[in-house]
């Protein structure tokens, strides 16, 4: 189920409106050196389809190029040959690159204003505070794009860049779900707020169940890392804390898993309010 209004804002789009992206910095930005590298081979023919991605190289073992084949003929690539050790050497033998990787740049950005938009006509927007683990991350969007969120809010320090493990653990759907990196999170919630947009926190001591939300009109659903959870001022500016689970169960799930509960809820909420 694709985003409402996605055309307008979808990153697909051959003239993207969004604003290029600072670099990330900080811890959390690892080894990044301005350059995105995309590995796998969901993540990579994703962004050879997605046209507002730049092709600085593609290198490609001979088994991968036969499964990439339609993507990199209708991209017009020309990938570089390459064997599974170089690519180990590249990107670190633990990587399951599966034969393919892809240099690029970073999507440009949408505003706070545009998500606050789509999310009036669509699903929630899914707001991360501080996850820091690019698998659980990169579960998030990929959960996003499958039940229609309007986008993704990240923190711009304390977040996994958005390449390598994340893309892949994305599988695709980097390419299709809008996302903002925000320098201060609080700040961007209040100013979600002023859009009409109501926040709601995830958290196991939430003063209400999820399933009481009626998810009607614009929604951000704000999701802390595991262990700490939502920061306190992340919990002081949420309109309202809601938990998962029902009084006496385990308080906890892992932040994608939440994600997924309360999306899919989201979305079949929409689904009978329209009808």
């Amino acid at each position: 189920m694709p985003p409402a209004d996605q055309k307008r804002f979808d990153r697909r789009s051959s003239k993207p409106t969004f604003r290029k992206p600072q670099r990330p910095h900080g811890a959390a930005a690892g080894f990044d050196d301005g350059i995105v590298r995309l590995y796998g081979v969901h993540p990579v023919e994703a962004a050879l389809r997605n046209p507002a991605r730049t092709i600085s190289k593609l290198m490609v073992t001979e088994n991968a190029e036969r499964r990439l084949a339609e993507a990199i003929a209708a991209r017009g690539a020309r990938p570089e040959p390459a064997s599974p050790r170089e690519l180990d050497r590249l990107l670190g033998e633990d990587t399951v690159h599966q034969g393919v990787m892809l240099e690029t740049e970073h999507l440009p950005e949408p505003e706070l204003a545009d998500l606050a938009e789509l999310a009036c006509a669509g699903g929630p927007i899914v707001v991360l505070d501080q996850v820091t683990d690019p698998h659980n991350a990169g579960a998030v969007i990929r959960s996003a794009a499958v039940f229609g969120a309007s986008g993704i809010i990240m923190t711009r320090r304390h977040s996994p860049p958005l390449n390598g493990t994340l893309a892949k653990s994305a599988s695709g759907a980097l390419e299709v779900v809008p996302i903002v990196m925000t320098q201060n999170l609080a700040r961007a919630l209040i100013e979600l707020k002023g859009s009409g947009v109501r926040v709601i926190g995830l958290d196991g001591d939430g003063e209400t169940l999820i399933d009481d939300q009626s998810f009607d009109g614009p929604v951000a659903i704000v999701l802390g890392a595991e262990g700490k959870g939502l920061r306190q001022l992340t919990r002081e500016t949420c309109d309202i804390l809601c938990r998962i689970a029902a009084p006496g169960a385990i308080q906890s799930l892992n932040v994608s898993n939440a994600a997924a509960v309360t999306l899919h809820l989201s979305a079949m909420r929409r689904r009978q309010g329209a009808g």
